[in-house]
């Protein structure tokens, strides 16, 4: 961890203005000072984009240059949001309104709609899917949730690329978009989704742009005030916006330019959404008089890390390519990237998880640590090994912190106390903030040792963990403040969408980890048909696939690991191949059809079936070959992991030993006790499940279990097999003693 990317969660705000600018390199710097006329920032992932635009608001606000009030800064979710607002903020620069295009878009709406239509604005339907659902019934169609779900997305496609049902068909074919449906068909469905809103009056998240538009477009007195409150425009991730998006910033400005852009046509990966880089690439030719500024230094990955990425875009085609920024790092050198091929999906998550573990011992913190995928449905098999390995971990895209019952539930109660002071019983005893706030949150669930296990209970403790590491940050860095002081913290922090960090290794795609880092990133599943995806037909399909893998390796500060294995599952047969992504950049390989690729260091290594790991390159030996893993009861091939745990289909009848079951459980639980750390890292129910179902008599019969390994067999396989047997376990010597 570094200085630049871990620095003290509650900065002293700048003295003046010119102390706003302390700090910055020449391009963040002149980013700051360009503050009249229209502006482009062309940022390189890691470049500092966020810390120069926040910089050029708070410098502009603080010379009195720019009214606060004046500012309107827009960007894609509202945690770029809430993160931009919470710069601003610790940078003296309040008043600033930074929002999503959408958020701002609703206000703006909720406020003109009575003057501009009549009446209350319709409710806003949050979730389409059932309107959707039941627009396609009314057309005769009947969709399963995935279908719902693609079907709702090309409806909000065709609404932001400003699309008429009527025309959806000949868009369709003129962008060559794979359409999840015959494009009629969906066109009948999007047309009755629009007819049962009207019936409803209700309005989707696509209709809050649209009708701002109308109505900036049909009222012009509307349109100048809104010009009139608003005269500074900042859009970040530029090369995100859809052509209403444009349509929309277009009606704000009118006819003036005083706009800064920041993005970076490299980072181009939401086509899908109708999200286009033309506007940024054509800024230059719409402002010829633009100021634009290149932002290359990486601040946050190392040599070898930019190496790779820089390599992976040597090798782009297209016009994003012809763009491309070349990054150079600014940070010391680090390890090379790996390289590792796996015989199988379930070996590939074994290994992962194991080097993850050896990281953490290594002193990299947990929540500093992702693992990404090109699609969702590869998490099931990495929480599994995680959790085998005594792993936290979390889910990326779940509820936003200050919007979950257990925040909102601790925040209620510490305001309480706040307000009881000393006469709040709970309080008896504690002795200084952090004290204070462990006391009122152990009635909501917070202990000291984490519950065993995942789930809803684990993820209720992480969130009042994160509040309690809060409140020791907030003492640390202001001495002597009260609950009520970090209750007013808390309430700005929610305000802004400012939320403190849940530990745990994060899971997530590569598309949702687009603006987040981590010291150690694991792109994993890197194999054709999953990167590039198998759909991606088209040169600009392809290339858009290349961007999403440069930026999910542009995402590790410090340790990178890209994987992948040779089939789905064991005993497959290991016809797959590694992203041709990597051809020349990766040891070994040669570079097709390339623009002077990279050509990378590090090494490969050939994780075994067995999930050892040899090093070296080419010399390693191919990993052994195992046969097709078959239900034990039908005799069916199985392919999901937790079946493959337990050797048959989960739809064939157990024979499980219900009391050796229990027995399991209960030493299990003895035994976590006794180390001080969740039942799951012991072994997991599916573990024991399997245990109990095959019985084993035999150290061999053990080890291959799924999830018991030569580690556990060597840690926990003498009692297990005492267990089987029916033999009564002998204590441990010095058990009950205590510790020296």
């Amino acid at each position: 961890m570094t200085a630049a990317t871990h620095s003290t969660l509650f900065p002293q705000v700048p003295e003046s203005a010119d102390a706003v600018l302390d700090g910055l390199d020449p391009e963040q710097r002149e980013v700051a000072l360009a503050l009249a006329g229209p502006v482009c920032v062309l940022a390189g992932a890691g470049t500092g984009k966020t810390r120069a635009i926040t910089h050029r608001i708070a410098y502009g606000v603080r010379a009195g240059i720019l009214q606060p009030t004046t500012v309107l800064a827009v960007t894609f979710t509202n945690r770029a949001a809430g993160e931009m607002r919470g710069r601003l903020r610790q940078l003296g620069a309040t008043g600033v309104q930074a929002r999503t295009f959408h958020s701002a878009a609703l206000r703006q709406l909720q406020y003109f709609w009575p003057k501009a239509v009549g009446g209350a604005l319709p409710r806003l339907v949050e979730r389409k899917v059932q309107l959707v659902a039941e627009a396609a019934a009314r057309c005769g169609v009947r969709l399963d949730r995935n279908e719902l779900r693609d079907t709702t997305s090309e409806i909000e496609w065709a609404k932001v690329t400003q699309t008429v049902p009527a025309d959806y068909p000949a868009a369709v074919a003129k962008t060559q978009r794979d359409a999840p449906r015959d494009p009629a068909e969906l066109s009948q469905i999007y047309a009755m989704y629009e007819q049962l809103k009207r019936d409803r009056s209700v309005i989707d998240f696509e209709d809050v742009l649209l009708l701002t538009v109308g109505i900036l477009q049909d009222r012009h007195d509307i349109a100048e005030h809104v010009r009139t409150q608003y005269q500074h425009f900042v859009v970040d991730e530029y090369q995100d916006v859809s052509p209403l998006q444009q349509r929309l910033l277009d009606l704000w400005l009118g006819d003036r330019d005083n706009l800064c852009v920041v993005g970076d046509a490299s980072q181009t990966i939401y086509s899908f959404t109708g999200a286009t880089p033309d506007h940024l690439l054509n800024f230059r030719t719409r402002h010829p008089n633009a100021t634009v500024v290149k932002l290359v230094r990486d601040y946050r990955s190392t040599p070898q890390v930019v190496h790779l990425a820089n390599g992976l875009l040597s090798q782009a085609s297209g016009r994003a390519a012809e763009h491309r920024l070349e990054l150079v790092s600014q940070r010391e050198k680090g390890p090379e990237p790996s390289y590792t091929e796996y015989a199988d999906e379930p070996a590939e998550a074994e290994g992962t998880a194991r080097r993850i573990r050896d990281l953490i011992a290594a002193g990299v913190p947990a929540g500093e640590i992702a693992v990404l995928y090109r699609v969702n449905s590869q998490s099931e098999v990495y929480e599994q090994a995680l959790a085998d390995a005594g792993v936290p971990y979390q889910l990326r895209g779940a509820e936003r912190f200050f919007d979950r019952a257990e925040v909102r539930e601790a925040g209620v109660a510490l305001r309480g106390a706040a307000r009881a002071g000393g006469n709040d019983s709970l309080l008896d005893g504690a002795e200084g903030l952090p004290s204070e706030v462990r006391a009122v949150l152990s009635t909501k669930g917070w202990t000291s040792k984490p519950p065993n296990g995942s789930g809803a209970v684990r993820d209720r403790w992480e969130s009042l963990a994160a509040l309690v590491r809060l409140a020791e940050d907030f003492e640390q860095a202001k001495p002597g403040a009260t609950l009520s002081d970090l209750v007013a913290e808390l309430d700005e922090r929610a305000a802004a969408q400012h939320a403190p960090t849940v530990q745990g290794v994060t899971l997530a795609s590569l598309h949702s980890a687009k603006g987040l880092e981590w010291d150690a990133a694991f792109l994993v599943g890197l194999t054709e048909g999953m990167m590039p995806i198998a759909y991606a037909k088209t040169d600009e399909q392809v290339e858009e696939e290349r961007r999403l893998l440069y930026v999910g390796v542009t995402r590790a500060r410090f340790h990178l690991s890209l994987s992948w294995a040779l089939s789905r599952s064991p005993g497959g047969r290991g016809g797959r191949r590694p992203t041709r992504f990597l051809n020349g950049l990766r040891p070994g390989s040669t570079a097709f059809g390339t623009r002077g690729g990279a050509g990378g260091g590090g090494g490969i290594d050939r994780g075994s079936a067995t999930g050892t790991v040899s090093g070296g390159s080419g010399a390693a030996a191919r990993p052994r070959r195992r046969g097709p893993v078959l239900c034990r009861v039908c005799g069916k091939t199985l392919t999901e992991a937790g079946e493959m745990k337990l050797m048959r289909c989960e739809d064939c009848p157990s024979d499980m030993d219900e009391g050796l079951y229990e027995r399991l459980r209960q030493w299990r639980a003895d035994r976590a006790k006794e180390i001080g750390q969740p039942a799951y890292c012991v072994f997991t129910d599916k573990t024991l499940m399997a245990i109990a179902e095959r019985v084993p008599d035999t150290e061999g019969e053990l080890v291959v279990i799924a999830g018991v390994g030569n580690r556990k067999l060597t840690r926990f396989g003498a009692d297990v097999l005492d267990i089987c047997a029916g033999r009564t376990l002998e204590p441990e010597p010095g058990a009950g003693d205590d510790d020296v």
